[in-house]
């Protein structure tokens, strides 16, 4: 679904890009929002989020729960149940925002937060994380405008890397019907 590594203004890219998706598979890229709300939308998803910072440790985030709406209702957030060890960035924040870009501002600060932040995302007033914020490759002055996980990190230490990856909710149990004949 989305991949960061070390590309400083990428993710700075507007509404039409968002939507449609854009980037490399092997390399820094967004799937799409239209993508990502046709997939989560055919049946209920998770999603693991997997942070790196730049001397190499690693934290991750599960959320039972997550899918986003379509365009018309700007691709609002919906996400809950964390796990992990990373300190949820997700839920607090950014359950039920919708998507935000630097021409399309739909987030309820009084300011553009996509244009703060040099990135879009699914902004409040406006972030507890920001994958898509600018490569500052560790500590960094400016406030927040990294590529932030505030509950492991701060506001003033941008990640390494960072990967989203979603899977059906059931993965596990579909995986034993397909492979065990007995189980069906």
């Amino acid at each position: 679904m989305h991949f960061s590594t070390k590309s400083n203004d990428f993710f700075f890219k507007d509404w039409a890009s968002y939507k449609s998706g854009f980037g490399d598979i092997e390399k820094d890229f967004w799937i799409g929002n239209d993508n990502i709300f046709a997939l989560t939308n055919q049946r209920l998803y998770s999603i693991r989020i997997d942070l790196q910072d730049v001397d190499g440790a690693k934290r991750y985030a599960v959320y039972d729960t997550f899918w986003i709406d379509d365009e018309n209702n700007k691709y609002t957030l919906h996400i809950k149940d964390y796990s992990g060890d990373s300190g949820d960035g997700m839920t607090v924040t950014h359950d039920n925002q919708k998507f935000t870009t630097k021409d399309q501002d739909n987030d309820a600060y009084g300011k553009n937060c996509a244009e703060e932040f040099k990135g879009g995302w699914w902004y409040n007033a406006c972030h507890s994380s920001n994958l898509n914020g600018l490569y500052l490759r560790g500590k960094h002055e400016s406030y927040a405008n990294g590529v932030n996980w505030s509950r492991w990190k701060g506001n003033h230490e941008s990640l390494e890397t960072t990967e989203m990856k979603i899977r059906p909710k059931n993965f596990k149990e579909n995986l034993i019907s397909l492979e065990t004949p007995a189980a069906r």
